[in-house]
């Protein structure tokens, strides 16, 4: 039975709130940050900032960012162990059963964001139903609720001894997919027993046979890490593309890491299906974005969805944070923010550029640290994406995954920057390839060409081809799942840590 024409209303209603935001973002803001702080003025944070008396100023915006200072993990990581323990009222009312593990800090191999009841009603899932409503509000033929949903999720194993029996610490897929509710859980592939497996070499085979056997029309998860259940499915079914096996597929929600690397490989490999992408921005900490228009690859930044954002302009390092009347479109800067999972002023370590205002859309840029500029390049993780989605289109390669980082000048030789790139395709002449990055490195960034211009400063990049599987290993055992959790591998370092352990991996 197709439901689409059922629940249309609903999801157009939904997209439609968006117009209002033109003219009305900044108090609506506003009210979410005033909701924010008059539902946790009793928490220990509350009252030790005074959350009553700033949601009662005449300026909040100022009285809030002048008494609650910036935060990053590190700030509250005691305060989260706490949490887990069983301690009530901390950074949000009552106690947190659910926690997403995410990539760590200086300070620790993960982190433990607070998964709330409010932050799952008010920001997750809404998130996700705007990503629908968008594109059903775009798409008036679609079948989307004909058939199932398959999400990629992770599990519940984690890294802590001795947890209380009723908390739960996970990829935050697996929180979602535990939590859904009955009615989303009838649409969606596989069971959850199968979606929450912690061991993959079960996980896998299990996953695939229950899709194989679906009607699948959407899929949703990490762009790198979905390519190798597709690849499953189709040595499964014995085909060549996924209209052999789901006719009626029709959109991947994808989000994680840039869709540009691996563009061309998933139009390959749905060649024949209705298909279309929408991008979303969804992280442990918070589901912030959806690309509304698939004319436009911004994404629209979710206003009302329970959490309130900050932006630090990146171009000039003494900016105070703004708020959303504040930001001006072909900046980018540094996201922070205040939402129902008890992060205050919260330095997320994302940057966003900010395509549009009225109402503001953003394109991911990518991590504070995710650059390179070891020589005064200021290679951006953008940048990158951009730069080899271009030569894997003019030479037919496709990538799986890379990650680069610089190789610092000895007595023989200048600087460079190295690329451990493993193939999905490999090109004809890898040497080549490596050139043809370089220039379009150059034409994308201007301060890599200064710093290569007549190879003075810096000498060409080189590539070093990974082993099939060696980021999965990497993630492993780095203490990361192989897939659908919210690990994901550095783009780009400005050291050689991360390239030094893959390297080394690579050689066993």
């Amino acid at each position: 039975m197709n439901f689409t024409p059922l629940v249309r209303p609903h999801f157009l209603k939904r997209a439609a709130r968006c117009e209002a935001w033109r003219d009305a973002s900044a108090d609506l803001q506003l009210s979410q940050l005033r909701r924010l702080l008059l539902t946790a003025a009793r928490t220990e944070t509350g009252r030790r900032h005074g959350f009553s008396l700033i949601a009662g100023a005449s300026d909040l915006y100022r009285e809030y960012s002048s008494r609650v200072p910036l935060i990053g993990y590190e700030d509250i990581r005691r305060d989260v162990m706490r949490m887990i323990a069983g301690h009530p009222d901390v950074l949000w009312p009552g106690r947190c059963r659910w926690y997403a593990q995410s990539s760590g800090t200086s300070g620790g191999k993960s982190k433990y964001i607070p998964v709330t009841d409010a932050s799952l009603s008010l920001n997750h899932y809404r998130g996700a139903e705007d990503a629908v409503a968008h594109y059903i509000a775009h798409n008036p033929e679609t079948r989307i609720f004909a058939g199932k949903g398959m999400v990629l999720g992770g599990s519940f194993a984690n890294e802590l001894k001795y947890l209380p029996e009723w908390v739960h610490v996970g990829d935050l897929s697996a929180t979602l997919i535990q939590r859904i509710t009955p009615l989303a859980d009838m649409v969606r592939v596989p069971s959850k027993k199968i979606a929450l497996l912690s061991d993959w070499k079960e996980k896998l085979p299990a996953l695939a046979k229950a899709a194989v056997q679906a009607d699948v029309t959407n899929i949703s998860g990490v762009p790198s890490w979905f390519l190798t259940v597709i690849k499953l499915i189709l040595k499964i079914k014995g085909a060549e593309t996924l209209a052999e096996v789901w006719p009626n597929l029709e959109v991947f929600f994808h989000g994680g890491i840039s869709f540009a690397p691996y563009r061309e490989e998933y139009e390959r490999l749905t060649a024949g299906c209705p298909m279309h992408f929408v991008e979303t921005y969804n992280a442990s900490e918070g589901f912030f974005s959806v690309q509304n228009d698939p004319a436009d690859r911004s994404m629209l930044l979710l206003i009302d969805t329970g959490v309130f954002f900050e932006f630090i302009d990146l171009a000039d390092p003494s900016a105070l944070p703004v708020a959303i009347d504040g930001v001006m479109p072909g900046r980018t800067y540094e996201l922070v923010i205040s939402a129902p999972n008890g992060l205050w002023r919260y330095r997320l370590g994302d940057t966003v550029k900010v395509e549009s205002v009225n109402p503001v859309k953003i394109t991911i840029a990518g991590r504070t640290k995710s650059f390179i500029n070891a020589f005064g390049e200021e290679l951006m993780e953008y940048n990158a994406d951009q730069a080899i989605a271009d030569v894997c289109r003019d030479t037919g390669a496709a990538v799986r995954n890379y990650s680069a980082a610089p190789v610092f000048a000895d007595s023989g030789h200048r600087g460079r920057h190295e690329w451990i790139i493993e193939w999905e395709t490999p090109p004809a002449n890898i040497e080549e390839f490596a050139s043809m990055l370089d220039r379009r490195l150059q034409a994308l960034n201007s301060d890599y060409q200064a710093k290569r211009a007549g190879s003075i400063f810096l000498d060409p990049l080189t590539i070093v081809t990974a082993r099939r599987g060696l980021f999965d290993r990497w993630l492993a055992s780095s203490g990361s799942h192989k897939l659908g959790g919210q690990r994901k591998v550095p783009r780009l370092c400005n050291d050689r840590s991360v390239a030094d352990a893959l390297l080394a991996l690579n050689e066993r």
